[in-house]
């Protein structure tokens, strides 16, 4: 072999291993359309903090839209390393197709849910209709901007809120689906997700009231300014848990299982806490909630388990195929 074709050959090596190499330092994190400002500063702090450790330059891109639409495209391929959605079906999704661990929920601490929120109202500012509880949701005229829950855990939290809100004032299963029925009756669109529903109400000007995740209060101020809402904290609402988990399928292929795993084990660190506090999602960490117990008002909340056993029991009778939202969305 001549000199020429040797230095072309390891000229070739060296530039297929810069490119492993690279894969190596680099992730996709897969996530759900509210929690892209939280990721932004989330993905600065833990690239300093991986080279204040490691010595090592790390590249994080992000990808958001509704969490089942995004589950779906992992599952059909797109290369995330992680996923950081808001339901749990949407992982367990990916789970039962082999695409992260069967055990996924017990890789990290609370079931693999480092954060949560919860489901409250977004009123225009000063509140012209005086809405203050679920019941001003079925008043004839209100005008109610939701997510679709078959493509987003938005949507699915939101249904189940509403659903749980009249359990929990002892209400029956019955009252329970006579209620959400005139709520989405009230319902103009559904959006697909969670900025989507939010564009839709302040963009394009639709709807009296916004049924969002807690922390979408902080984005609507940063991306649109103060004032342009009220938040109204109903009498009761459901724990919404922000479930995460490492896509085996993709970091076994790239190299990067122990960056991943480094990545997620990072989002229960006290500065990961107080980023996600500062984004109004509500942190794991007892410490850092009391530290911001000025943004997470006091709230009567319950456990999707009370009322419905499971988000996967939730997914069956609620939101598959001829489930109960459908024939209360047909109507």
């Amino acid at each position: 072999m001549t000199s020429l074709k040797i230095k072309t050959l390891l000229a070739s090596l060296a530039l297929a291993a810069s490119g492993v190499a690279s894969a190596q330092n680099q992730l996709l994190n897969v996530s759900y359309d509210v929690a892209r400002e939280f990721y932004k500063d989330y993905n600065a702090a833990f690239a300093a903090h991986y080279k204040k450790t490691t010595g090592q330059d790390v590249k994080i891109d992000q990808s958001h839209a509704g969490s089942s639409a995004q589950a779906r495209a992992v599952n059909d391929g797109l290369a995330a390393d992680v996923v950081t959605m808001n339901t749990t079906t949407d992982v367990q999704f990916l789970a039962d197709n082999g695409v992260v661990a069967k055990d996924w929920a017990k890789k990290f601490p609370h079931d693999a849910s480092p954060t949560t929120s919860t489901m409250l109202f977004l009123v225009r500012n000063g509140n012209p209709k005086g809405i203050k509880d679920w019941d001003d949701l079925i008043k004839p005229g209100i005008q109610v901007i939701v997510v679709n829950p078959k493509t987003g855990g938005n949507g699915r939290y939101a249904y189940l809120a509403a659903w749980g809100a009249v359990r929990e004032k002892g209400g029956t299963e019955q009252q329970a689906a006579e209620f959400v029925a005139k709520l989405y009756k009230n319902v103009p669109v559904l959006a697909k997700g969670g900025r989507d529903a939010t564009a839709t109400f302040l963009q394009r000007n639709q709807g009296d009231v916004l049924i969002t995740f807690e922390s979408e209060v902080v984005s609507i101020n940063r991306e649109f300014g103060a004032g342009k809402v009220d938040a109204i904290y109903p009498s009761v609402s459901i724990v919404a848990e922000n479930p995460v988990a490492v896509v085996e399928r993709t970091v076994a292929k790239k190299g990067t299982a122990q960056l991943a795993q480094a990545y997620l084990d990072y989002l229960y660190s006290d500065e990961a806490q107080e980023i996600a506090a500062k984004h109004a999602i509500r942190p794991r960490s007892e410490k850092v909630l009391k530290k911001y117990e000025a943004t997470f008002k006091p709230l009567k909340q319950f456990t999707v388990a009370k009322y419905f056993g499971s988000l996967t029991e939730a997914q069956k009778v609620h939101f598959n195929d001829g489930g109960q939202f459908d024939k209360i969305y047909a109507k």
